[in-house]
């Protein structure tokens, strides 16, 4: 065990002596992770309109009115449909609404008067949710009764605050990356720097130094989690914890630990470290897009919904925010323990029985 630490002191002590390396992670684990949760937005905020009023009347004029910041700009005003498509075209407004010349005489006589929306559907979300809040308006305003009443209770995030889930998420998908990538470098700058036949002739057993090294590196994501969940979570975005914060750091644990041995895989494949970062890219990414991180699984494909079960990352997200937004007990929370451990150590055996092959 001396010989095991004094291995993780050296690999901990080369890591803090990288001046660069050591800006990278603390960027990473604080000002990206606060960019992802504040400047991802999905809801429509600021949207730009346009508007064609060929009637003049006072109705448009109305609903106009209640186009207010912050999810609406002021209205701008355009003299025909065409030079309101061309602003759409220029990307000058994202919503275009056009009155026609007898739209106030419909909406008098009761005859079904109707407004033409163009959408710049590019950035397909907030499009769509301005166009929502459009409906909405024009509905509240034409006092439109329908014989049911709807009630929503928002659970786990009341107020839908889009930062709770982006900053979590980013954090969850950023453990994955410097897990697999900062495990990786550590054996491949052995190669690049000419000590790994120095380290082959070492008198040191190779499953413990491959072990040692590996665990110095999860000491420094594990340190990145904490600090993480203290500036940025906590400090900046005040999210809700509803749970054990020491399952969720064990939970990290145990996930980072795992996912080091895909770092150990592309340690044995690559000879430089601009090859490990196109390998971990090249694996990580996959299993992001299958995690259920930026998508949800119900919503893929059947083929690609089983095969989100292969990876690790899709308990540790699901654990994470069960722990954090619904306030899992820890018996319930074995289920994903299981995943992360089970699946993940699939993972990590390969990559080391890999890596151990070069010793």
């Amino acid at each position: 065990m001396r010989l095991f630490f004094t291995i993780v002191y050296k690999e901990l002590l080369l890591f803090f002596r990288s001046t660069g390396l050591v800006a990278a992670v603390l960027f990473v684990f604080t000002a990206n992770i606060y960019i992802s949760g504040s400047g991802i937005v999905m809801d429509a905020k600021n949207v730009s309109v346009g508007v064609v009023d060929k009637s003049e009347g006072i109705v448009s004029s109305k609903i106009m009115l209640h186009l207010r910041p912050p999810e609406f700009q002021a209205p701008k005003v355009f003299n025909s449909q065409k030079e309101l498509s061309r602003a759409i075209f220029n990307k000058e407004i994202m919503i275009g609404i056009i009155f026609e010349s007898d739209f106030e005489q419909r909406y008098a006589r009761h005859n079904h008067p109707r407004i033409d929306v163009l959408l710049d559907a590019t950035a397909s979300s907030q499009s769509y949710m301005a166009f929502s809040y459009l409906q909405n308006i024009v509905f509240d305003f034409n006092a439109v009764e329908i014989p049911i009443e709807i009630k929503t209770h928002k659970l786990f995030n009341q107020n839908a605050t889009n930062a709770y889930f982006m900053s979590l998420s980013e954090l969850l998908a950023v453990t994955t990356l410097l897990s697999v990538i900062l495990t990786a470098v550590v054996f491949v700058k052995e190669k690049e720097s000419g000590t790994w036949e120095i380290m082959l002739l070492m008198p040191v057993n190779p499953k413990l130094m491959i072990l040692a090294k590996s665990f110095s590196q999860v000491i420094i994501i594990m340190f990145g989690v904490m600090l993480s969940v203290g500036i940025v979570l906590f400090g900046a975005f005040d999210i809700p914890l509803n749970g054990a914060l020491w399952a969720f750091f064990l939970l990290s644990f145990c996930f980072a630990f795992t996912s080091s041995g895909i770092g150990l895989f592309i340690a044995s494949i690559s000879q430089s470290t601009v090859q490990v970062g196109q390998f971990s890219i090249l694996i990580v990414m996959p299993m992001i897009f299958l995690s259920g991180a930026w998508t949800p699984i119900h919503t893929m494909h059947p083929a690609l919904q089983y095969l989100s079960y292969l990876s690790p990352l899709r308990y540790y997200i699901e654990g994470s925010q069960s722990i954090f937004f619904r306030g899992t007990p820890f018996g319930d929370l074995i289920v994903y323990f299981v995943g992360v451990i089970g699946v993940g150590s699939l993972f990590f055996l390969f990559g080391f029985k890999k890596i151990g092959r070069l010793f």
